[in-house]
């Protein structure tokens, strides 16, 4: 009898009706690590790599945006090669912030997620909302790579002293090699040569 009325309770319970506007407590609070997965990693190195890899995410984060403003706001006589280049840029940047976002929930921490607190957190300088030069972007740029490279460098071998491997394979093998090529690419962009007569050297240096 007292489980025919459970089943009717548990019927009346199921409906197809949506519910809407549900709110509730935080499972986890940002800044903690939870779940202790068999990972062979102690909870303070997992607090402390989770912490750094979420400075690592806001700026990621805001250099992928910065990469869709110049992708979108480019003008001049390089836009066609700068909009894409901008474009393909900002979509490797995009898997990297996946990457780093999931390294941080695989350790048990919860990672920054919403714009307010990525611009609360990111180190990278904000732009303007206006439209810029083609060397200023390319100049916000470049200084947001650097931001990230000079925390990367430290980050992963802090890692490797605490036997994190793969925060450390991570870092160096997909944030640190992306942005270094990333940086080479944009800087190229910023050698000041002619572009369609070159220069003729003067009578002192002569032909050689």
């Amino acid at each position: 009898m007292a489980k025919k009325h459970s089943e009717k309770n548990h019927a009346r319970d199921i409906s197809a009706q949506p519910r809407f506007h549900q709110r509730a407590g935080e499972i986890q609070p940002y800044g903690t690590v939870n779940h202790a997965l068999p990972l062979d990693l102690e909870e303070t190195v997992r607090l402390e790599m989770t912490n750094k890899l979420n400075q690592l995410l806001a700026d990621t984060m805001t250099i992928r945006d910065l990469y869709k403003k110049s992708h979108w706001q480019v003008a001049g006589p390089t836009f066609y090669q700068l909009h894409l280049l901008y474009d393909k840029h900002y979509g490797e940047q995009v898997e990297l912030v996946d990457l780093i976002a999931e390294r941080i929930q695989l350790l048990g921490g919860i990672s920054l997620a919403m714009a307010a607190d990525v611009a609360e957190t990111t180190r990278i300088e904000r732009p303007p909302r206006g439209r810029e030069e083609v060397p200023v972007q390319l100049s916000r740029l470049l200084d947001a790579h650097q931001i990230i490279i000079e925390g990367a460098r430290p980050l992963a071998r802090r890692a490797s002293e605490l036997g994190d491997d793969g925060t450390n394979d991570l870092v160096v093998s997909d944030v640190l090699r992306s942005n270094e090529l990333q940086v080479w690419f944009l800087s190229e962009h910023l050698v000041d040569v002619p572009l369609v007569r070159a220069k003729e050297r003067s009578a002192a240096t002569g032909a050689r």
